[in-house]
């Protein structure tokens, strides 16, 4: 069981309550500030040594100088000015270890200053010079001791008082270059961030101003940048939403106007059955062909509502359908509409295998057959082919005129000379849906017999395929 840190938990949700923009704005004063800092800090760490390191040569050749100059007895001995050794504040020191106690002395009434065990360590040859750093009153010098001779050590000192001033005027520039490039940062920032997120800024506000009035109306694009394509990509799911509504309010309104024939006649003859029962009664005949008019309308009505929920499914296949032999499917739906039908059918197949829904691909060719039927004079022939994977159904009927032929696939569509027959003007268009949905392809035209003909194209193989496991 992980235990969540209340801390990063915390920190994480406040990192992402916060706008896009102020993030870049932060991101980038944090980067620029750590720049600086790291840039600030190594000039001043190099400016600092370099310093320190020149100070050091310079007290050493001094000290060198003056060691070389006289004896250490005749230096003792004298009151070397300061300014001789080149700075007014300097401290002069002779460590002599050849004498016990050792002694140490300076020029003049000075004290003897800086001298510890380093110091003792050159006089004594141990080291050939040294340099440090003293503390004194608050104040800091630097020391550095050379040989004078043997158990001899000749020790001066200065004070870094004008250096630290130096590296301190040094810190404090840095230190306000450093704030003022980080506001400059952040500045820069905010604006790349504002100009840079102003697409998203539109792109957003366009969005919920399609969320609020619905209006599926596309985003104007400009430029070719990622913020245009994510513009692109949302208007092409506005296209597709568009659509889809469009054919959803056409199905319902188309719904509506279907339906609204067979209720009434189905309202006028069932009032017509209760006033007769309520007066004088009907005759067994008028009474049996009411009763006869009713299961008739009902049954379109169950036809059409199935109809409407067939049409209704437009989602792909799923990838758990199985292999289906359409010859099997097509022999099914023959001997279903032969039942009803008054025709004949001439069926010659082809084994044809296809992946899809076996009860959708019955209901298309249902549909096909029972159009043909319903086309075909009595007792005719109706052809029915199936060859490599394209089933044609062609009557013997009409035909179909040059003025239907491109509706014939439209929903609730029906011809001038089909409006007097039973149907909901869905058949064929459940034919085209189920062709799209299993990948193939239907169309009309004139059938070898001079009547209509359909051809349902579905893509598949002639032999069963492989099942893998």
């Amino acid at each position: 069981m992980s235990v969540r840190n209340p801390i990063t938990s915390a920190w994480t949700g406040l990192h992402y309550r916060r706008s896009l923009a102020s993030r870049v704005t932060l991101l980038t004063t944090v980067a620029v500030g750590f720049a600086v800092s790291v840039v600030a800090f190594a000039a001043y760490a190099t400016v600092r040594t370099q310093t320190v390191g020149a100070l050091d040569d310079s007290l050493l050749t001094r000290a060198d100088q003056a060691a070389a100059t006289n004896p250490l007895e005749v230096l003792a001995g004298q009151q070397i000015p300061q300014w001789a050794l080149g700075a007014a504040s300097v401290k002069i020191t002779f460590v002599d270890t050849n004498v016990q106690p050792m002694r140490l002395y300076s020029p003049g009434t000075e004290a003897p200053f800086g001298v510890g065990a380093t110091e003792i360590a050159v006089a004594r040859g141990q080291r050939n010079h040294s340099a440090r750093t003293v503390w004194s009153a608050g104040e800091r010098w630097r020391v550095v001791a050379v040989n004078a001779g043997a158990g001899q050590a000749f020790v001066l000192a200065q004070s870094t008082e004008s250096t630290d001033r130096m590296l301190d005027r040094l810190g404090l520039v840095m230190l306000l270059f450093g704030v003022a490039g980080m506001i400059t940062a952040g500045l820069a920032g905010w604006a790349v961030a504002r100009n840079g997120l102003r697409p998203v800024r539109r792109l957003t506000d366009a969005v919920e101003d399609i969320a609020r009035t619905q209006r599926l109306e596309p985003i104007p694009i400009d430029g070719s940048d990622e913020v245009a394509r994510l513009a692109q990509s949302f208007n092409d799911m506005l296209r597709a939403l568009s659509a889809s509504q469009q054919r959803q309010r056409q199905l319902v309104a188309d719904a509506g106007h279907e339906l609204r024939t067979p209720l009434t006649s189905l309202r006028t003859n069932l009032d017509l059955l209760v006033q007769a029962d309520a007066t004088t009664g009907l005759s067994a005949e008028s009474r049996a062909e009411l009763l006869d008019d009713v299961r008739a309308q009902i049954n379109e009505m169950t036809t059409l509502i199935g109809d409407l929920v067939e049409l209704a499914r437009e989602e792909p296949v799923v990838p758990t359908v199985e292999p289906v032999e359409l010859t099997a499917i097509l022999e099914q739906a023959v001997a279903r509409v032969r039942r009803r039908a008054d025709v004949e059918f001439d069926v010659r197949t082809s084994p044809w295998w296809v992946t899809g829904d076996a009860g959708a691909l019955e209901r298309a060719i249902t549909n096909l057959l029972d159009n043909a039927a319903k086309w075909s004079p009595p007792g005719e022939t109706v052809m029915v082919t199936l060859t490599e994977g394209t089933l044609m159904v062609a009557d013997r009927g009409p035909g179909i005129s040059p003025r239907d032929l491109p509706h014939v696939f439209d929903r609730f569509y029906r011809s001038a000379e089909s409006r007097s027959m039973t149907g909901s003007g869905l058949g064929l268009s459940i034919v085209r849906s189920v062709a799209e949905r299993h990948g193939g392809i239907v169309r009309a035209g004139t059938g070898p017999g001079g009547g209509a003909g359909f051809w349902f194209s579905l893509p598949g193989q002639p032999s069963p395929p492989l099942v893998t496991t």
